[in-house]
């Protein structure tokens, strides 16, 4: 109901008159019969004037109407931002004091030699990484647990002194995930909980602890000639839990899906409140529930710390590998869309730009010598060298429709391998083009079909603005990524706000701030932007119910108030 301004100022007078003092909502019955004297009763009764009584209801409906809106209205702002700054995360913590004590309680604990320590070099390492940019910022004791019962008892300790709490493992993230708060923390090292508990081949599964290395579970199962693998595909040094924790993907996500799959059939956490949580059971599939698994999956350690995993293993089938040149990225891309709708057996494509194939020449530890055009990387996968030959000749034929040139297909296991490695150099190739130089690697995601007006855009960019780089992409999903080269403050502040251009410019495409390297303290600025004011309040309500405290890797994941309001979700 819209009301006029002269509604809406008798509204408002009549809202600050007495008619309106507070009472209560409800009365006994006996108040209520009290309520209406004989002179209430009278002007209650029918008028004998005929129409004045339904005209009067009307009205007086009208104005009860108009009244309520307003005041619903008037308020709704106001009440709304209460609501908000009420429900903030909570960023106090317990005093120097504290946290000493709690040192202290972790050093009686855990009395074994190295188990715990304040070691200078030690908190150095925890705080900082050589693998992006942003500020360093140390814990104040590192804790090396063996088992979920000693995660237990440091998160008991951290909530008794109010410490945060600061999950670590591989330290091959690339957006600050594990670092500390200012007022320091608790970091806990999982690296020792690294072992392979139970392997299931008929069930082509793995029960293991977080610490674990995808590559050396990978590794260990080839030795055991189990033709199984697990094929998600990060950073060499990355660890199961680390993978769970960012979300995370790689080559091979094309063809089997990023960490928000199923790759993960359960998970084993401790939450904030020391509570010991199993997600599900071990079978395949299940349909009971919430799959409360993929509430940690994402989440970079700030709504529980993950002591044990079940992850699926995947068929370890045959592959080959091949490269090809296009005329610009356009084509490759039309090519790679056509490729990977004929359904044929691809387990990988990379798009290399022409800096990186220029790049990997200079590098000079390629078998060959590269066109320096833009190039597709594919990997096939087949049962059967019959099944790798047939998609071979499939990708050929589509690739020659959209001017594709050069077609190299490996002859060899060996060959195979020099010609994915190549690819695999990524960042070693293209630090070599600017000798001393340092480089910034961020990635971001748009649907397939806008990636070139993505790559074509940060391309002009980058280099309007004097800064050298390569670009490389898991074309088939859209996923981007940019080597940024500087050699100083004044090229490192140039590339950071060519990296904010590049995920705006993203995120205007419909896409995403982070395809596979998560959040952490570097992304968290664009979610408002991304997913919508409303969405990220929901993540924000699941954190407090979670972990009221904010215990749990704080300033990670969830943007700061100040940002809000620049969507409303309208997607």
């Amino acid at each position: 109901m819209q009301l006029s301004s002269s509604s809406r100022a008798a509204a408002k007078r009549l809202a600050s008159g007495p008619v309106l003092r507070a009472r209560p909502l409800l009365r006994p019955a006996h108040d209520a019969r009290r309520s209406y004297s004989s002179a209430n009763a009278d002007s209650l009764r029918p008028s004998s004037k005929g129409p004045v009584a339904p005209l009067a209801f009307v009205l007086g409906a009208a104005l009860s109407g108009g009244l309520a809106y307003y005041l619903a209205t008037s308020t709704r702002d106001e009440a709304e931002v209460r609501n908000r700054a009420g429900a903030e995360l909570n960023n106090k913590y317990g005093s120097p004091q504290d946290f000493q004590k709690a040192i202290e309680e972790l050093r009686q604990t855990f009395p074994a030699e190295g188990a715990v320590t304040t070691d200078v070099e030690d908190l150095e390492e925890h705080g900082f990484s050589e693998n992006d940019y942003h500020p360093s910022s140390h814990p104040s004791v590192v804790v090396y647990p063996s088992s979920t019962e000693d995660v237990v008892k440091i998160v008991k300790t951290a909530v008794k002194h109010r410490m945060p709490v600061i999950p670590y493992s591989g330290a091959t993230s690339l957006e600050g995930h594990f670092r500390a708060p200012a007022v320091g923390g608790i970091c806990v090292d999982l690296s020792k909980m690294d072992k392979i508990l139970e392997i299931h081949e008929a069930d082509s599964d793995v029960v293991c602890q977080p610490g674990l290395r995808w590559m050396d579970l990978n590794e260990t199962l080839k030795k055991k000639g189990i033709p199984l693998f697990f094929p998600l595909d990060p950073a060499p040094g990355a660890t199961i839990g680390g993978m769970l924790s960012t979300g995370c993907s790689g080559t091979n996500a094309v063809r089997y899906g990023t960490a928000k799959a199923e790759w993960f059939l359960n998970a084993t956490v401790v939450l904030p409140s020391g509570e010991v949580i199993k997600t599900r059971r071990r079978a395949r599939k299940s349909s009971a529930g919430f799959d409360t698994t993929k509430l940690f999956i994402g989440a970079e350690g700030t709504l529980g710390i993950v002591t044990e995993l079940t992850v699926r293993l995947a068929p370890l089938l045959p592959t080959n590998v091949a490269v090809v040149q296009f005329p610009d990225v356009r084509s490759a891309t039309e090519a790679v869309i056509e490729v990977v709708n004929s359904g044929v057996g691809i387990q990988c494509v990379e798009l290399c730009d022409d800096q990186f194939m220029r790049a990997t020449n200079i590098y000079g530890m390629s078998t060959r010598k590269w066109p320096e055009k833009d190039s597709l990387f594919f990997k096939f996968q087949g049962p059967t060298p019959r099944a790798l030959k047939e998609t071979a000749d499939i990708v050929k034929t589509i690739t020659a429709k959209h001017g594709a040139t050069g077609f190299s297909l490996a002859r060899s296991d060996q060959e195979a391998h020099d010609l994915w490695m190549d690819r695999k150099n990524a960042l070693y190739s293209s630090l070599a083009i600017l000798p001393g130089a340092r480089g910034w690697s961020t990635d971001v995601c748009v649907p397939v079909s806008r990636l070139p007006d993505l790559v074509y855009g940060t391309k002009k960019d980058l280099e309007e603005h004097g800064l050298l780089y390569t670009i490389v992409g898991h074309v088939g999903d859209g996923n981007f990524h940019a080597l940024i080269l500087f050699r100083d403050e004044e090229e490192l502040k140039r590339t950071h706000e060519a990296v904010d251009r590049m995920v705006k410019r993203a995120i205007a495409l419909d896409g995403t701030c982070t395809g596979e390297h998560g959040v952490g303290m570097g992304k968290r600025d664009y979610l408002y932007e991304e997913l919508g004011e409303g969405t990220v309040e929901l993540m924000k309500t699941i954190k407090r119910a979670v972990d009221p405290l904010n215990l749990f890797n704080p300033g990670k994941l969830y943007p700061d108030p100040e940002k809000r309001g620049v969507s409303k979700g309208d997607h």
